[in-house]
């Protein structure tokens, strides 16, 4: 057993971001348990960690949870001195009713707070996203430089479900830390596009940008630029998020600078895994098309209010503040080629 006796509660361990956290947590030393929303998946959940070489598998305990009720949240967080928010739903598409997003993530982060703080837990860090700062702010052209200051303007033209739920979902979790925390700390953690290994088939929203383009399931290349950062990276900073004593009331911005294009993605898999990538596009896609294929697929509507954005971030505060160093944008998605490869989701 772990030599600590300090309990993490890590939210949503079925999850890309929830399993490297569990991972880095687990090496670390501490005790872990973990929600999922039925405990049918315990095995699974575990096979997964197994395979991607988990270390005190012994000191991992799962329990049932679900963000849309309250069931199951006392026992979640019960002894533990911190608790790392991962779990929130990330679409594909635009649903009908964007409070389908909204709803979930704000109410689910805020039944995760009260029980923190009803369980005199120290510390809880929420994982949000840049759309929480930059949405519906970015400009073609652009020089203005995004930080941690920045929030969404979630009534912004071109601001999407997803992108107002994360926006509004950490609204409310300062908000409660302000007005009902009773001590308990917070740090948020906002993520670029997170890439990186992928430990298992089920795969998140973000690796479909790889898998389409290695899979040669999209023709050619969109105008459109991302921060890109690696799963382990944000894994990393959440346990620096939770350790560091100058982490408490902080919201950190999560990249490896710059921005990366489509176009940059599908050259830097050509490179880098030779045949295996030979389906990546290198030709550009008018936005004029973009926009005529958005009126046919949801996943391509969700995207066009983004094409031609010019998205410039920093994460000095971040790498200053807590010595996090994260690894290339290009190794990120390098890496993410590369795990899809190993576990068969590239066909030949």
């Amino acid at each position: 057993m772990s030599t600590t006796k300090q309990l993490v509660l890590v939210t949503g361990g079925s999850g890309f971001i929830g399993g490297h956290c569990i991972l880095k947590c687990l090496a670390a030393g501490y005790r872990v348990r973990t929600t999922v929303r039925s405990l049918k998946r315990e095995e699974e959940v575990r096979a997964t960690l197994r395979a991607a070489n988990a270390i005190n598998l012994e000191d991992l305990s799962f329990v049932e949870a679900d963000l849309n009720k309250d069931d199951g949240w006392a026992e979640a967080v019960s002894d533990c001195t911190y608790v790392l928010h991962v779990a929130s739903p990330f679409p594909d598409a635009t649903p009908k009713d964007e409070n389908e997003l909204i709803e979930p993530a704000r109410d689910g982060t805020l039944r995760v707070l009260r029980a923190a703080r009803d369980a005199k837990a120290l510390r809880i860090v929420i994982t949000s996203s840049v759309a929480a700062i930059h949405a519906g702010q970015t400009k073609p052209g652009s020089k203005k430089v995004f930080t941690e200051k920045d929030w969404t303007d979630v009534d912004a033209p071109g601001v999407n479900a997803y992108e107002k739920s994360k926006t509004l979902a950490e609204e409310a979790a300062w908000a409660f830390i302000r007005g009902e925390g009773e001590g308990l700390q917070l740090s948020v953690i906002n993520p670029a596009l997170v890439m990186g290994p992928v430990l298992a088939p089920d795969t998140s929203t973000s690796i479909e940008v790889i898998s389409r383009l290695l899979n040669g399931a999209v023709s050619g290349c969109p105008n459109l630029s991302w921060g890109v950062v690696d799963v382990r990276d944000v894994a990393d900073l959440h346990l620096l998020a939770m350790e560091h004593p100058k982490a408490n009331g902080e919201r950190f911005l999560c990249m490896a600078p710059p921005a990366m294009s489509i176009k940059e993605m599908s050259l830097a898999l050509r490179k880098e895994l030779g045949d295996k990538a030979n389906k990546c596009p290198t030709r550009g896609i008018p936005n004029i098309v973009m926009k005529l294929l958005g009126l046919f697929d949801p996943a391509i509507a969700m995207v066009v209010p983004q094409l031609s954005q010019s998205f410039v971030a920093s994460n000095e505060k971040a790498t200053s503040l807590l010595g996090w160093a994260p690894q290339s944008n290009v190794d990120a998605v390098v890496a993410t080629g590369e795990s899809l490869v190993k576990l068969g989701l590239v066909k030949d």
